[in-house]
């Protein structure tokens, strides 16, 4: 008997929990809890799909189908993610998921597949996307030890960090303050933010799996992060820092401390996430030693014939992103939320 794809029935949600949690390519983005984020933030449709056979699941596909107003009618696996894409526990179901995900894509007639995958061997063989890299440290051994490794220059940003009197906080649920925070440091990129709603529901849907994690300097809130553990590995995912306390290294001494709580929690890895070849981020990240790995992303096309780019870097946007930076903050905090869903 062959595998058979079909979508995830209701009340099946744990079973698919239980599948993603035992899989090594799995991601947080991977995990019902994204889903209900996302479907409750941005309203984008999910569509998971489930290759079975005798009653035995060997492979899962996050998909969301999403409408813009510069793509038209698109799946994405999984938007707002660095990773997702395929999770097979064999081959021939992995096989049978991309001959239904082929089939399926052309009778809705989207314009096409949008497949974020982490790892090579979750390709499906659709045409490959070569514009990010993503950055993973291995953790072990003392502090000291690790803070040794680190690039010469980088070692020499955080020892200035550590001596400036910082005071971290961990496990608070202030969203609305995280996402000022936040959209002020996409404001400056020429970015739209995200709602506070977002990261209100990622701290409570995801559970332990979430954290908040915030610098201060006095009274001030100097640099901010929501992070992912999962899967032994701990992921700065959304961060942002105010300009003014670059001179003290913040977002140094930010990185540094979620590196040594990682390593005193006995977690093997450290994920700086994703970079755009050429970004600002992708130096940054490059710099404290990590391992790159390119992001075997691909796409598969539908009735769209040409590759889409809706990427800050992409010429056709630079004077939006010009007048993004211009605009009141205000304004930028109402319209973000907005704009946002529409580069997911």
């Amino acid at each position: 008997m062959g595998w058979r794809v079909r979508e995830l029935a209701r009340g099946e949600e744990a079973a698919w929990d239980r599948f993603v949690r035992t899989h090594p390519r799995a991601s947080p983005f991977h995990l019902i809890a994204w889903r209900r984020c996302l479907e409750e933030t941005f309203g984008y449709t999910p569509l998971y799909l489930v290759a079975e056979r005798s009653g035995e699941w060997g492979a899962v596909l996050p998909l969301f189908e999403f409408k813009g107003w510069l793509t038209g009618k698109v799946w994405i696996s999984t938007p707002f993610a660095v990773y997702g894409g395929v999770l097979a526990s064999e081959d021939g179901a992995a096989e049978s998921m991309r001959g239904e995900l082929t089939e399926r894509a052309r009778d809705a007639g989207v314009e096409y597949v949008d497949l974020r995958n982490g790892w090579d061997d979750q390709r499906l063989g659709f045409e490959p996307v070569r514009r990010y890299a993503t950055f993973t440290l291995p953790l072990g051994g003392d502090p000291e030890s690790l803070l040794a490794q680190l690039p010469r220059k980088t070692r020499n940003m955080v020892r200035k960090a550590r001596k400036t009197p910082f005071t971290a906080q961990r496990g608070g649920w202030d969203a609305d303050r995280f996402a000022t925070l936040h959209g002020r440091t996409l404001r400056r990129l020429g970015t739209p933010s995200f709602p506070a709603g977002h990261f209100q529901r990622i701290l409570a849907y995801f559970g332990a799996d979430a954290e908040l994690f915030e610098l201060y300097s006095g009274d001030e809130l100097a640099a901010a992060s929501l992070s992912f553990v999962f899967g032994g590995s701990a992921h700065i995912y959304y961060a942002g820092a105010e300009p003014k306390f670059n001179r003290l290294a913040a977002n140094y001494a930010m990185y540094c401390d979620h590196l040594l709580d990682a390593a005193a929690r006995g977690l093997t890895c450290f994920d700086f996430g994703r970079a755009k070849y050429g970004a600002g981020t992708f130096e940054f990240k490059k710099h404290w030693g990590a391992e790159m790995r390119e992001l075997p992303y691909e796409m598969l096309l539908v009735r769209r014939r040409t590759m889409p780019d809706l990427t800050p870097r992409n010429p056709r946007f630079s004077p939006a992103i010009e007048t993004w930076k211009r605009l009141p903050f205000w304004l930028t905090r109402r319209l973000g939320p907005v704009l946002v869903r529409q580069f997911p």
